[in-house]
């Protein structure tokens, strides 16, 4: 089925108070529409590692926050996107526990796991691409 976006809205990560930023218009669209703790917080977290890699890896970028549905259901998805140096090893980073920013290294792995789907695009020296979505469960 074709997901169809219901309502946008575009953020910048500018800055490290961006990140909490998004944390909260993630948080507050998962409450609006209904989510329940778990789904809220699991999106709420996963968000929040994938604006802080922005930040951290490309120093700026975009996060677009949309309301979706595929007819039988609606979601919430996030895409993130940043012009930075890319990811040269997605298979490697996506393994957790590898770090390029001296962390723990589980900002990808750890974010996949806690959504329903998981996409991501990037090439190095020309920046990522990840999409997340959530879907609400009745």
């Amino acid at each position: 089925m074709t997901v169809r976006v219901l309502s946008h809205q575009e953020m910048n990560i500018d800055n490290e108070d961006d990140v909490v930023l998004v944390r909260r218009a993630v948080r507050t669209l998962a409450e609006a529409r209904g989510f329940d703790s778990f789904a809220v917080s699991a999106l709420t977290t996963a968000a929040t590692e994938l604006s802080r890699n922005v930040w951290v890896h490309a120093r700026k970028g975009k996060a677009f926050i949309e309301e979706v549905t595929d007819g039988d259901r609606t979601g919430i998805q996030v895409e993130f996107v940043d012009q930075g140096p890319g990811i040269p090893d997605i298979e490697w980073s996506m393994a957790g526990g590898h770090s390029t920013a001296k962390s723990l290294g589980l900002g990808l792995s750890g974010s996949k796991r806690l959504v329903d789907a998981f996409h991501i695009e990037s090439e190095p020296g020309k920046g990522t691409r990840v999409r997340i979505t959530k879907w609400k469960r009745f």
